[in-house]
Protein backbone atom coordinates (compact mmCIF):
# COMPACT_ATOMS: atom_id res chain seq x y z
CA UNK A 1 0.00 0.00 0.00
CA UNK A 2 1.51 3.19 -1.15
CA UNK A 3 2.22 5.87 1.83
CA UNK A 4 2.24 9.37 1.55
CA UNK A 5 3.73 11.79 4.46
CA UNK A 6 2.77 15.23 4.71
CA UNK A 7 4.04 17.81 7.08
CA UNK A 8 1.43 20.07 8.78
CA UNK A 9 2.22 23.48 9.70
CA UNK A 10 0.50 26.89 11.19
CA UNK A 11 0.70 29.31 8.94
CA UNK A 12 1.26 33.40 9.74
CA UNK A 13 1.43 32.60 13.14
CA UNK A 14 4.95 32.38 15.65
CA UNK A 15 2.05 30.36 17.89
CA UNK A 16 1.28 26.33 17.67
CA UNK A 17 -2.87 25.99 16.96
CA UNK A 18 -2.54 29.74 15.62
CA UNK A 19 -2.85 31.03 12.43
CA UNK A 20 -3.65 29.07 9.12
CA UNK A 21 -3.42 24.86 8.93
CA UNK A 22 -1.69 23.75 5.60
CA UNK A 23 -0.63 19.93 4.89
CA UNK A 24 2.38 19.85 2.33
CA UNK A 25 2.78 16.81 0.70
CA UNK A 26 6.30 16.38 -1.75
CA UNK A 27 5.78 12.95 -3.50
CA UNK A 28 7.95 11.32 -5.51
CA UNK A 29 5.99 11.35 -8.80
CA UNK A 30 2.91 13.52 -9.71
CA UNK A 31 -0.23 12.52 -8.87
CA UNK A 32 -3.76 12.46 -10.66
CA UNK A 33 -5.74 15.42 -10.32
CA UNK A 34 -8.98 13.43 -8.52
CA UNK A 35 -6.95 11.76 -6.32
CA UNK A 36 -4.75 14.94 -5.11
CA UNK A 37 -8.50 16.76 -4.50
CA UNK A 38 -9.83 13.59 -2.56
CA UNK A 39 -6.75 13.79 -0.32
CA UNK A 40 -7.41 17.45 0.49
CA UNK A 41 -10.95 16.38 1.01
CA UNK A 42 -10.22 13.83 3.52
CA UNK A 43 -7.88 16.49 5.41
CA UNK A 44 -10.41 19.00 4.99
CA UNK A 45 -7.91 21.60 5.97
CA UNK A 46 -8.87 25.28 4.11
CA UNK A 47 -5.70 24.31 1.74
CA UNK A 48 -3.50 21.22 1.14
CA UNK A 49 -0.61 22.03 -1.24
CA UNK A 50 1.66 19.34 -3.17
CA UNK A 51 5.32 20.42 -4.06
CA UNK A 52 6.79 18.62 -7.71
CA UNK A 53 9.67 19.18 -9.65
CA UNK A 54 9.45 22.58 -11.73
CA UNK A 55 8.71 22.16 -15.58
CA UNK A 56 10.85 24.46 -15.99
CA UNK A 57 14.39 23.78 -14.58
CA UNK A 58 15.78 26.99 -13.73
CA UNK A 59 12.70 26.99 -11.28
CA UNK A 60 12.45 25.70 -7.69
CA UNK A 61 9.20 23.82 -7.56
CA UNK A 62 5.79 23.64 -8.94
CA UNK A 63 3.11 23.77 -6.99
CA UNK A 64 -0.48 22.55 -6.82
CA UNK A 65 -3.01 23.57 -4.52
CA UNK A 66 -6.34 22.38 -3.33
CA UNK A 67 -9.45 23.22 -1.28
CA UNK A 68 -11.47 20.39 0.09
CA UNK A 69 -13.90 21.65 -3.29
CA UNK A 70 -11.49 22.65 -6.20
CA UNK A 71 -7.95 23.27 -7.24
CA UNK A 72 -6.85 26.88 -7.09
CA UNK A 73 -4.59 28.91 -9.68
CA UNK A 74 -2.87 30.87 -6.62
CA UNK A 75 -2.89 31.11 -2.91
CA UNK A 76 -1.12 33.08 -0.13
CA UNK A 77 -0.31 30.53 2.29
CA UNK A 78 -0.02 27.40 0.74
CA UNK A 79 2.94 29.37 -1.25
CA UNK A 80 4.30 30.75 2.02
CA UNK A 81 4.04 27.20 3.91
CA UNK A 82 5.68 25.53 0.92
CA UNK A 83 8.32 27.72 1.13
CA UNK A 84 9.09 26.86 5.14
CA UNK A 85 8.34 23.28 4.47
CA UNK A 86 11.25 23.39 1.63
CA UNK A 87 13.92 24.89 3.81
CA UNK A 88 13.43 22.33 6.20
CA UNK A 89 15.09 19.88 3.76
CA UNK A 90 16.51 21.88 1.06
CA UNK A 91 20.63 21.21 0.59
CA UNK A 92 22.91 23.77 1.00
CA UNK A 93 20.74 27.09 2.54
CA UNK A 94 22.75 29.89 4.50
CA UNK A 95 22.85 29.24 8.42
CA UNK A 96 22.03 33.08 8.36
CA UNK A 97 20.78 35.42 5.43
CA UNK A 98 17.82 34.91 2.10
CA UNK A 99 17.35 32.75 -0.12
CA UNK A 100 15.25 33.35 -3.36
CA UNK A 101 13.33 30.57 -4.99
CA UNK A 102 10.67 30.69 -8.45
CA UNK A 103 7.83 28.40 -7.67
CA UNK A 104 5.27 27.64 -10.59
CA UNK A 105 2.03 28.07 -9.85
CA UNK A 106 -1.11 28.13 -12.66
CA UNK A 107 -1.17 32.12 -12.29
CA UNK A 108 2.49 32.08 -13.84
CA UNK A 109 6.11 31.60 -12.07
CA UNK A 110 6.10 33.76 -8.47
CA UNK A 111 9.33 34.51 -6.55
CA UNK A 112 9.53 33.43 -2.97
CA UNK A 113 12.14 34.49 -0.36
CA UNK A 114 13.00 32.71 2.44
CA UNK A 115 14.62 34.61 6.02
CA UNK A 116 17.05 32.32 7.94
CA UNK A 117 18.59 32.89 11.27
CA UNK A 118 20.84 30.73 13.29
CA UNK A 119 19.97 27.99 11.07
CA UNK A 120 16.14 28.13 11.08
CA UNK A 121 13.84 29.82 8.97
CA UNK A 122 12.11 32.67 10.55
CA UNK A 123 9.73 34.20 7.46
CA UNK A 124 9.04 33.35 4.09
CA UNK A 125 7.87 36.21 1.61
CA UNK A 126 6.22 35.73 -1.57
CA UNK A 127 5.73 38.21 -4.56
CA UNK A 128 1.97 38.41 -6.17
CA UNK A 129 0.87 39.53 -9.48
CA UNK A 130 -0.28 43.07 -9.48
CA UNK A 131 -3.62 43.26 -8.93
CA UNK A 132 -6.46 43.81 -11.28
CA UNK A 133 -9.59 46.41 -9.99
CA UNK A 134 -13.06 45.73 -11.28
CA UNK A 135 -16.17 48.52 -10.98
CA UNK A 136 -17.66 48.92 -7.57
CA UNK A 137 -20.22 46.63 -6.77
CA UNK A 138 -22.96 49.88 -6.12
CA UNK A 139 -25.36 47.29 -4.41
CA UNK A 140 -24.56 48.64 -0.74
CA UNK A 141 -27.35 47.48 1.00
CA UNK A 142 -27.31 43.72 -0.76
CA UNK A 143 -23.72 43.85 0.21
CA UNK A 144 -24.51 44.17 4.08
CA UNK A 145 -27.21 41.97 3.90
CA UNK A 146 -24.58 39.22 3.01
CA UNK A 147 -23.14 40.00 6.12
CA UNK A 148 -26.04 40.62 8.48
CA UNK A 149 -24.85 44.54 8.97
CA UNK A 150 -26.59 47.51 7.86
CA UNK A 151 -26.01 49.98 4.90
CA UNK A 152 -25.12 52.27 7.81
CA UNK A 153 -22.45 49.34 9.33
CA UNK A 154 -20.11 49.88 5.83
CA UNK A 155 -17.80 52.48 5.63
CA UNK A 156 -19.32 55.46 3.60
CA UNK A 157 -16.82 56.63 0.96
CA UNK A 158 -14.79 53.30 0.69
CA UNK A 159 -16.32 51.16 -2.43
CA UNK A 160 -17.36 47.70 -2.04
CA UNK A 161 -15.04 46.58 -5.14
CA UNK A 162 -13.93 42.96 -6.53
CA UNK A 163 -10.08 43.15 -6.57
CA UNK A 164 -7.88 39.72 -7.85
CA UNK A 165 -4.31 38.75 -8.10
CA UNK A 166 -5.56 35.46 -9.92
CA UNK A 167 -8.48 34.95 -7.30
CA UNK A 168 -10.99 37.20 -7.27
CA UNK A 169 -12.46 38.64 -3.97
CA UNK A 170 -15.25 40.95 -3.25
CA UNK A 171 -13.93 43.70 -0.57
CA UNK A 172 -16.40 44.80 1.59
CA UNK A 173 -15.14 47.87 3.62
CA UNK A 174 -17.10 48.21 7.68
CA UNK A 175 -16.94 50.80 9.66
CA UNK A 176 -15.72 49.62 13.07
CA UNK A 177 -14.47 46.38 14.33
CA UNK A 178 -17.31 46.12 15.87
CA UNK A 179 -19.31 45.47 12.65
CA UNK A 180 -17.09 43.04 11.79
CA UNK A 181 -17.21 40.96 14.89
CA UNK A 182 -21.18 41.01 14.44
CA UNK A 183 -20.93 39.57 10.67
CA UNK A 184 -23.32 36.67 10.85
CA UNK A 185 -22.44 35.13 7.37
CA UNK A 186 -25.59 34.47 4.98
CA UNK A 187 -25.06 31.53 2.83
CA UNK A 188 -28.69 31.58 1.55
CA UNK A 189 -28.07 35.39 0.29
CA UNK A 190 -24.68 34.19 -0.90
CA UNK A 191 -25.89 31.65 -2.61
CA UNK A 192 -28.76 33.71 -4.92
CA UNK A 193 -26.73 37.03 -5.27
CA UNK A 194 -22.68 36.66 -5.35
CA UNK A 195 -22.48 32.57 -5.72
CA UNK A 196 -18.89 31.85 -7.36
CA UNK A 197 -17.34 34.33 -5.47
CA UNK A 198 -15.30 35.19 -2.25
CA UNK A 199 -15.99 37.46 0.79
CA UNK A 200 -13.60 39.54 2.16
CA UNK A 201 -14.72 42.08 5.14
CA UNK A 202 -12.37 44.61 6.69
CA UNK A 203 -11.84 47.51 8.80
CA UNK A 204 -9.08 49.12 9.97
CA UNK A 205 -9.83 49.29 13.66
CA UNK A 206 -7.88 46.50 15.17
CA UNK A 207 -7.74 44.24 17.94
CA UNK A 208 -3.74 44.59 17.71
CA UNK A 209 -2.28 47.81 18.17
CA UNK A 210 0.87 46.83 15.32
CA UNK A 211 -2.29 45.85 13.00
CA UNK A 212 -3.59 48.24 10.32
CA UNK A 213 -6.59 46.21 9.36
CA UNK A 214 -8.84 43.95 11.08
CA UNK A 215 -9.90 41.00 8.23
CA UNK A 216 -12.26 38.20 7.68
CA UNK A 217 -13.01 36.06 5.14
CA UNK A 218 -15.15 33.55 3.61
CA UNK A 219 -15.03 31.31 0.63
CA UNK A 220 -17.77 28.49 0.15
CA UNK A 221 -17.73 27.77 -3.20
CA UNK A 222 -14.04 26.28 -2.00
CA UNK A 223 -15.62 24.24 0.51
CA UNK A 224 -14.28 27.28 3.50
CA UNK A 225 -16.78 28.69 5.55
CA UNK A 226 -14.53 31.09 6.66
CA UNK A 227 -10.71 31.35 6.56
CA UNK A 228 -8.06 32.01 9.59
CA UNK A 229 -5.55 33.80 7.36
CA UNK A 230 -6.03 34.32 3.43
CA UNK A 231 -3.00 35.48 1.79
CA UNK A 232 -3.95 35.19 -1.87
CA UNK A 233 -6.42 37.89 -0.28
CA UNK A 234 -3.83 39.86 1.10
CA UNK A 235 -2.20 41.38 -1.52
CA UNK A 236 -5.20 42.94 -3.28
CA UNK A 237 -6.10 43.87 0.29
CA UNK A 238 -2.71 46.04 0.00
CA UNK A 239 -3.94 47.19 -3.21
CA UNK A 240 -6.83 48.41 -2.43
CA UNK A 241 -5.95 50.33 1.03
CA UNK A 242 -3.36 52.15 -0.78
CA UNK A 243 -5.48 52.86 -4.02
CA UNK A 244 -7.93 54.35 -1.85
CA UNK A 245 -5.52 56.65 0.33
CA UNK A 246 -6.55 54.72 3.22
CA UNK A 247 -3.21 53.92 3.83
CA UNK A 248 -0.35 55.96 2.58
CA UNK A 249 3.01 55.57 0.77
CA UNK A 250 5.65 56.51 2.78
CA UNK A 251 8.82 58.94 0.66
CA UNK A 252 10.06 56.12 -0.66
CA UNK A 253 6.82 54.69 -2.16
CA UNK A 254 5.90 51.98 0.04
CA UNK A 255 3.33 50.80 1.95
CA UNK A 256 3.65 48.66 5.14
CA UNK A 257 0.79 46.67 6.25
CA UNK A 258 -0.26 44.00 8.84
CA UNK A 259 -3.38 42.17 8.24
CA UNK A 260 -4.87 40.38 11.61
CA UNK A 261 -7.70 37.73 10.92
CA UNK A 262 -8.71 34.62 12.43
CA UNK A 263 -9.56 36.28 15.67
CA UNK A 264 -12.90 35.40 16.00
CA UNK A 265 -12.23 31.48 14.99
CA UNK A 266 -9.34 31.33 17.77
CA UNK A 267 -6.93 31.10 14.93
CA UNK A 268 -5.04 34.73 14.99
CA UNK A 269 -3.67 35.38 12.47
CA UNK A 270 -0.79 38.09 11.10
CA UNK A 271 -0.05 38.94 7.52
CA UNK A 272 2.43 41.54 6.46
CA UNK A 273 1.57 43.44 2.82
CA UNK A 274 3.68 45.67 1.03
CA UNK A 275 2.86 47.35 -1.62
CA UNK A 276 5.71 49.05 -3.72
CA UNK A 277 3.81 52.28 -6.41
CA UNK A 278 5.66 53.45 -9.28
CA UNK A 279 4.68 57.08 -10.50
CA UNK A 280 0.77 56.27 -10.34
CA UNK A 281 0.35 52.53 -10.61
CA UNK A 282 1.18 49.92 -8.17
CA UNK A 283 4.41 47.82 -9.33
CA UNK A 284 5.45 45.14 -6.78
CA UNK A 285 2.82 43.61 -4.46
CA UNK A 286 4.70 41.22 -1.55
CA UNK A 287 2.93 38.91 1.44
CA UNK A 288 4.90 37.64 4.07
CA UNK A 289 5.07 35.97 7.78
CA UNK A 290 6.03 33.68 9.39
CA UNK A 291 5.27 29.60 10.21
CA UNK A 292 5.60 26.51 12.72
CA UNK A 293 5.42 22.68 12.14
CA UNK A 294 2.50 21.34 14.17
CA UNK A 295 3.00 17.74 13.43
CA UNK A 296 3.49 14.92 10.68
CA UNK A 297 1.63 12.07 9.13
CA UNK A 298 0.95 10.06 6.34
CA UNK A 299 -2.32 8.94 4.29
CA UNK A 300 -2.47 5.40 2.63
CA UNK A 301 -3.68 5.16 -0.74
CA UNK A 302 -4.93 1.70 -2.15
CA UNK A 303 -4.45 0.33 -5.42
Amino acid sequence: MPILPYTLIDVFTDQPFGGNQLAVFQPEAELPKELMQKIARELNLSETVFLYPAANQENTRKLRIFTPKMELPMAGHPTIGAAFVLADTAPGLPHTGMVSWMFEEQVGVLSVTVHRKDGGTIRTEMKQPVPGFEEPFQDRQLAAHLLSVTEEDLHESRPVQTVSSGVPFLYIPLRSLDAVKRISFRLDVWEQQFSGLDIFAFATETVHSDSSVHSRMFAPAMGIPEDPATGAASGPLGAYLTRHGIIPFNDMGIARIRSEQGIELGRPSFIDITIAKSGNGIKEVTIGGQSVVIGKGEIYIKG
